[in-house]
């Protein structure tokens, strides 16, 4: 007996399963969701994928996301422009928004050294991270990759870069466990590790 399938949904299913963590059976739920939606929901859904998408780009100075040329962070003059967190992924931008205790900009690398996976210091945004000490406006750049193999290499590697411009370079103090993402920490744990940064 032939298995019982509709092509649009498995379709749907599909697109739900390509996305990180997602099962076959979490796929299958959200796909159903977006099923009983009203028309007039499910094209406000679909919509807001497309503007996204048309309007969301990478902030011309610290590489976070953006509907504008700069973010809200980089233009806002009450921030202490003084002071860069580097961090892998705009959802560690997110977290340490959350604790509402950092002041200062940040800068997204979209990524980390990785040679097992073919990533280098040139597929991340290490040339814009440098062109923003340029002057001497920065004073303190925090290394807050993640506590992982790839994030602590790519930490180091930055850091000799770094210093001979001049610049203090610091690394998240790790009440976060080895191994776990920022983007899961509580506010607790992410403010205690800002305070006990230390220098690389």
């Amino acid at each position: 007996m032939a298995g019982y399938s509709i092509a649009s949904l498995a379709r749907l299913i599909d697109q739900f399963e390509r996305m990180p963590g997602v099962g076959h059976k979490s796929a299958q739920r959200m796909a159903f969701y977006v099923l009983n939606l009203k028309q007039a929901e499910a094209e406000a859904f679909a919509d807001s994928i497309l503007a996204a998408h048309a309007n969301i780009r990478q902030c011309a100075q610290c590489c976070n996301l953006s509907e504008d040329e700069l973010c809200p962070i980089c233009k806002n003059t009450q921030r202490d422009h003084s002071t860069i967190c580097v961090v892998e992924d705009p959802r560690d931008v997110m977290a340490f928004e959350r604790t509402h205790e950092y002041d200062g900009l940040y800068h997204v690398l979209h990524g980390v050294i990785s040679p097992m996976n073919g990533v280098g210091p040139e597929d991340i945004t290490t040339k814009e991270l440098l062109a923003r000490l340029a002057d001497d406006t920065v004073q303190e750049v925090i290394m807050a990759t993640n506590p992982t193999v790839e994030g602590e290499a790519t930490a180091m590697y930055l850091s000799r870069l770094l210093k001979p411009m001049g610049v203090k370079v610091s690394r998240l103090a790790y009440g976060v466990p080895v191994g776990a993402d920022l983007e899961y920490a509580d506010e607790v744990t992410l403010t205690r590790a800002l305070e006990g940064r230390r220098t690389l």
